[in-house]
């Protein structure tokens, strides 16, 4: 199963659910944001340098933290000389040797998002309630519907207690699940472990646990690539 993690926004937490996905599904992450990677570096070969042919990309996998990651180089030259078109091949290798893969997909809409979506078996859509926010998401699920690519949920990520979950699911027309801001989030983040590991009872944990049932027990048909013209007209 491969499944991007892809938000329009920068700053919406994409990555964070990402790592924490992948740790809640034993699956290997994957940063293929090949301008700005965001999640912890490993001292070997990275995606930068399979993408320019020079490794594996199982070679490139590192085991030797929390959670199994195939990082992205940080370097201007790295990402001149890495084949973007080399990704689909890339991941289906991880996804053939280890089972499950989470992408963490590039913010914004250019043509680097638009890879990952395209190998994905589903894709998980992060957004905060901000409307700036849901606005850049809708315009993700547009590309997405292009693509075929199936939403399987929408982490609303960073939501107070009083967020509307079900005004959410009718604006995506996706099933929502709603993560709280936490102290233990930003902790684990700045330490580069899953929140599980440093905060096993924070009620972030749960709702991660969550996600990543909802994205576990899919099948081909629990995905949607409904229209957003009415969930769109709704949300404005």
């Amino acid at each position: 199963m491969i499944v991007a993690v892809a938000g329009g926004k920068g700053g919406v937490g994409k990555s964070t659910v990402a790592y924490n996905l992948g740790a809640e599904l034993d699956a290997v992450v994957v940063d293929a944001d090949l301008g700005m990677a965001d999640l912890p570096a490993g001292a070997g070969p990275d995606l930068h340098d399979v993408l320019a042919g020079r490794a594996d990309p199982l070679e490139a996998v590192d085991e030797g933290g929390a959670v199994d990651l195939l990082p992205c180089g940080r370097t201007l030259a790295g990402a001149r000389a890495a084949d973007p078109r080399e990704l689909v091949s890339a991941v289906e290798a991880v996804a053939d040797a280890y089972g499950s893969v989470v992408l963490d997909c590039p913010a914004g809409m250019a043509a680097d998002v638009g890879l990952p979506l395209f190998v994905a078996d589903l894709y998980v859509l992060v957004t905060t309630p901000a409307e700036t926010a849901v606005a850049d998401a809708l315009r993700t699920r547009a590309l997405a519907r292009e693509l075929d690519a199936g939403l399987r949920v929408v982490a609303l990520n960073k939501a107070g207690s009083s967020v509307a979950v079900d005004r959410f699911e009718r604006v995506f027309g996706a099933p929502v699940t709603a993560i709280p801001e936490s102290a233990a989030v930003a902790r684990a983040q700045r330490h580069g472990q899953p929140v599980r590991a440093v905060a096993r009872e924070c009620e972030a944990v749960g709702r991660l646990a969550d996600l990543a049932e909802r994205v576990r027990s899919w099948r081909s048909t629990d995905v949607t690539d409904g229209s957003i013209a009415g969930p769109r007209a709704e949300y404005r």
